[in-house]
């Protein structure tokens, strides 16, 4: 009993207090603040493990203890704080000055896309998001194809405001494109004609969880973001240029990038407006 009292003690009370401590040593080379880096996605991982190391019973073939670490996924079980989902929330915010300095590899920020990718919720689990991923010059790319498209419709004596704006996303480092495929969502319709008017609703609600939990994923890896809407008068040449299949609609794109300068204030309007309360 002594032993098992021992590894409780050790992996319930000191570990976590260690959490912040083993994070603030591995992202020391982050410029982000101390909050941002201790609640970051690095955080759940740790927080993960510490939830999957369990103390199996002793028997009475032996007395040893055997940490294992389980392989299941977070559940309502290991009662994760909402809180952290909130931190993560507030630290996302609409980032403008960047550069192409990123702290983490295009492997890891593709890897974010997919993984978020296969767990964002849709109606029916119909699926209707479609993404691309720009890296360097195939996401300066794009920003030269929107500064040309609206050199040809912005007036001249108001286009260098415009040129200006539009290449301060082509100095960051890439862009993630987020289409809805059309296709699934005319077959959704036609199979669910009761519905049918409101799949592209929905698909655009999915659209839009999407686009969030990437860009509060990618803030919380220590990048800067912001969400333009440069569609439907980009979207021909874009898929002249990257081929997209016709059926995929662009929705928005989310520039990222090193954060050269940290958001600024946020004014939020009085709560007691917006949100309303009964039975409890």
């Amino acid at each position: 009993m002594r032993g098992e009292a021992d590894v409780s003690f050790l992996y319930k009370t000191l570990f976590p207090l260690a959490l912040p401590f083993l994070f603030l040593y591995q992202s020391s080379t982050y410029s982000s603040n101390t909050i941002n880096q201790v609640f970051s996605l690095k955080t759940l991982i740790y927080i993960y493990l510490y939830k999957g190391i369990q103390s199996p019973p002793r028997t009475k073939e032996t007395s040893s203890i055997t940490l294992t670490q389980t392989t299941h996924p977070i559940t309502m079980a290991s009662k994760i704080s909402a809180d952290l989902l909130i931190q993560l929330a507030k630290n996302r915010r609409s980032v403008y000055a960047l550069n192409k300095d990123i702290t983490i590899s295009t492997a890891r920020i593709t890897e974010i896309v997919k993984d978020i990718t296969l767990q964002t919720p849709s109606s029916f689990n119909n699926q209707t998001n479609r993404i691309a991923v720009l890296f360097g010059a195939e996401h300066e790319k794009l920003w030269d194809i929107t500064i040309e498209v609206l050199r040809a419709k912005v007036p001249s004596d108001r286009f260098a405001v415009t040129e200006q704006k539009l290449n301060g996303f082509r100095a960051a480092a890439g862009t993630v494109l987020f289409f809805q495929d059309q296709t699934v969502i005319d077959d959704s319709a036609a199979k669910f004609t009761s519905y049918a008017d409101k799949f592209p609703h929905w698909a655009t609600q999915s659209a839009a969880i999407q686009q969030y939990i990437t860009w509060t994923a990618l803030e919380a890896e220590g990048l800067g973001a912001n969400l333009q809407h440069y569609n439907p008068i980009i979207d021909e040449k874009v898929q002249e240029a990257w081929k997209f299949p016709s059926n995929w609609k662009l929705d928005a794109q989310l520039v990222f990038g090193g954060k050269v300068a940290e958001a600024g204030e946020k004014a939020y309007q009085p709560l007691e407006e917006r949100v309303q309360v009964f039975g409890a």
